[in-house]
């Protein structure tokens, strides 16, 4: 893939002049691509005709989608979608029977035998790999041992491990038997691991005595107890465990009456599970827990069919993976990329790469030695870890520049910043790799806005809708603000919204159907509400603007905090920014920053420069209230800054749900701010 300086955009797009596009891909490249191979299939002449039917038709085009990457059903659906119950709970070629865990792993171990499907890398440096057969093998031995666990068609099964072969594995197995996979964020502490468990009621527990962070052994094993303690005193009993022995310099205690360690339950395995059992379409697979703003996390409930072919497709179409490639993303097994990164590269018969570690320890370079040494196809970062990257200097990039083999960037989780996206692209990417930027989230079960590799690159921007999504811009009122050929005005935010049912959409909360509707189904009729500011441009580009109740309404103007994160970021000397809006009596709301600055930083010139900057993007009816520095921001282990929580501490109000934060004792820096 070459970049050619300009405005051109791709002629795949119909050959339109558009200013800011700053890489296309070369000739050879769209002609590789899965996209322009599908469109050559379907006889579509350009990208724009493949989005718009693929909208319009959306029966034809997720036939087509399962036809053209062969993904096996084991039993054939007649029926794409059923509608009957209205958009919110369409099912998806239910009439079908599909196992996630075979269309993952039993079609390559046929086709592929001896391609790599797993590699895995410790922090400390050691390397583990899988073959597509020998990964077959062991996910047929699990199954088998979660079976003699008592695991059942249906059951829950909770896996509270660190990125390693086993969390996969588990996934895998987990799906292979018709249960629920439901995956516990690392990083978290006990209390939150117990909500889960109670919520959930797993019939059984997989975790590991410990892992290692910044050189540091993290005892799991302990905070798995105390959560299985904490969730007995809630009244929900977890009959047995699992531990993986995966950090070697640790002693933990085995209650021999509910646990096993992983090995020894594994040797007793003398038949192996012969290959997935047949489960229905609309069977439950995931049940993915993402927090809300106030109440108990939710649960997301995903099943096998519509799950795994929009993933599946995902993978394919928007980040282009094929056999042979290889896709790293900085995640964890908790968040609904770990599920993503699964089954985006092994359903397309790729390599995935697990990166078991900090992606900055010992030093900043560490990512792109992993990189290096994998032969990484696609990386996935977040902006925030761009961000710090960035600031510790670019003598961590590699002398040489990056392999060969890296293709492209990827991210989501957060809207970009101009400063770290230019340096990704420009310093680290030498122009040629282009940064797919994708947004979705975990009830979504997918993207809704991608960047594709046909349409060229915006700075910053997302391309447009991902394959198959119906989406819009509303205003208030319930309107479309987009213009009939898909252009916007730049300056005008609506809500993110969805018009049309698609596969990968949760079947609901766990336990909760009128929350899920109440969250997502019930401002406008049949239509899907994100939570997200979005705005699209005269060529047709999308931009977010960070959640819905995070965006500032300054005298009567509403602005995402990206925009002004953006415009103190680009200040040197700072690392990270937070934008909040704290109630005036005068303009309704002002600004309020919270910066991370560098630690060689004059606090009182960057102080002045970050106020500059907002006050020449925006001017003066826009300046920063208050310019506060403090040491970090909370944040997700995904490295996604929490605003809400930030506002809340800032106000003294309820900050909600806190669960998913990485370091909350960065809540404590966070100064109150007189409303």
């Amino acid at each position: 893939m070459t970049e050619k300086r300009g405005t051109r955009h791709s002629d795949d797009l119909g050959g339109a002049a558009v200013p800011g596009v700053v890489w296309e891909a070369d000739h050879d490249a769209r002609a590789r691509s899965v996209t322009a191979r599908f469109m050559a299939a379907q006889g579509i002449d350009t990208y724009a005709e493949l989005v718009r039917r693929s909208i319009d038709e959306p029966i034809w085009f997720w036939d087509a989608v399962v036809s053209f990457l062969g993904i096996p059903f084991q039993r054939p659906f007649t029926l794409v979608a059923d509608t009957t119950n209205g958009p919110a709970w369409t099912t998806w070629f239910s009439d079908g029977a599909i196992n996630l865990s075979d269309v993952c792993v039993d079609r390559w171990a046929v086709a592929t035998p001896d391609a790599v499907a797993i590699i895995t890398e410790d922090e400390d440096g050691a390397s583990r790999t899988l073959t597509f057969a020998q990964l077959r093998d062991t996910v047929n031995e699990v199954a088998a041992m979660f079976r003699a666990e008592g695991v059942e068609p249906g059951s829950t099964v909770a896996v509270y491990l660190p990125l390693c072969t086993e969390a996969v594995v588990s996934f895998l197995a987990i799906a292979r038997l018709g249960a629920i996979f439901v995956p516990i964020f690392s990083g978290f502490g006990a209390p939150a691991v117990a909500t889960r468990l109670v919520d959930a009621r797993p019939s059984l527990l997989i975790t590991a005595d410990g892992f290692r962070r910044r050189g540091r052994p993290i005892v799991m094993k302990a905070i798995a107890d105390e959560a299985v303690r904490l969730a007995a005193h809630a009244g929900v009993m977890v009959p047995r465990s699992l531990v993986v022995y995966h950090e070697r310099t640790l002693t933990v205690p085995i209650d021999t009456k509910r646990e096993r360690w992983w090995h020894d339950a594994l040797a007793r395995v003398t038949e192996p599970l012969d290959g997935a059992v047949l489960t229905d379409a609309e069977t439950p697979v995931l049940l993915a827990y993402t927090s809300g703003t106030t109440g108990k996390p939710k649960g997301a409930v995903h099943v096998h069919g519509g799950f795994t072919v929009k993933i599946a497709e995902e993978g394919a179409f928007q980040t282009d993976l094929q056999p042979g490639d290889r896709l790293c993303w900085i995640t964890d097994m908790g968040w609904i990329m770990g599920p993503w990164v699964t089954v985006g590269s092994l359903a397309n018969g790729a390599t995935l790469v697990l990166f078991d570690g900090a992606p900055d320890w010992p030093d900043p370079g560490r990512l792109w030695e992993v990189v290096t040494k994998h032969e990484v196809t696609v990386l996935g970062v977040s902006p925030t870890l761009v961000r710090a990257l960035k600031a510790a200097g670019d003598q961590h990039l590699p002398v040489d520049g990056l392999p060969s083999s890296l293709r492209a960037f990827a991210s989501t989780g957060e809207p970009w910043n101009a400063e770290p996206w230019w340096w990704l692209f420009e310093r680290v990417g030498g122009r040629t790799r282009p940064i797919i930027n994708i947004s979705g989230g975990t009830e979504a079960g997918a993207c809704l806005l991608s960047v594709n590799l046909l349409q060229g690159l915006k700075p910053v921007a997302l391309g447009g809708p991902s394959l198959g999504m119906a989406v819009d811009v509303f205003a208030d009122d319930g309107t479309s603000l987009l213009r009939p050929d898909g252009t916007g005005d730049p300056d005008t935010l609506g809500e993110l919204v969805v018009t049309k049912a698609w596969p990968g959409t949760t079947r609901g909360i766990w336990n909760d159907p009128n929350r899920y509707i109440d969250t997502y189904w019930s401002r406008f009729t049949d239509v899907w509400v994100h939570g997200d500011w979005a705005s699209v441009d005269e060529h047709g580009f999308w931009s977010l603007h960070g959640r819905s109740d995070d965006t500032l309404n300054i005298a009567g103007k509403r602005i995402g905090p990206a925009e002004f994160e953006s415009a103190a970021v680009a200040c040197d000397g700072v690392v990270m920014a937070a934008a909040i809006g704290v109630p005036d009596d005068v303009k309704g709301e002002v600004v309020v920053l919270y910066c991370v600055a560098r630690s060689d930083a004059d606090l009182g010139a960057l102080d002045d420069a970050v106020r500059t900057a907002v006050v020449v993007e925006f001017g003066r009816a826009f300046s920063p209230k208050h310019v506060f520095f403090v040491a970090d921001l909370p944040r997700t282990r995904s490295q996604k800054i929490v605003r809400r929580a930030i506002r809340a501490c800032a106000l003294g109000t309820d900050p909600g749900d806190l669960s998913t934060l990485e370091n909350p004792d960065s809540l404590h820096l966070i100064a109150r701010v007189d409303a």
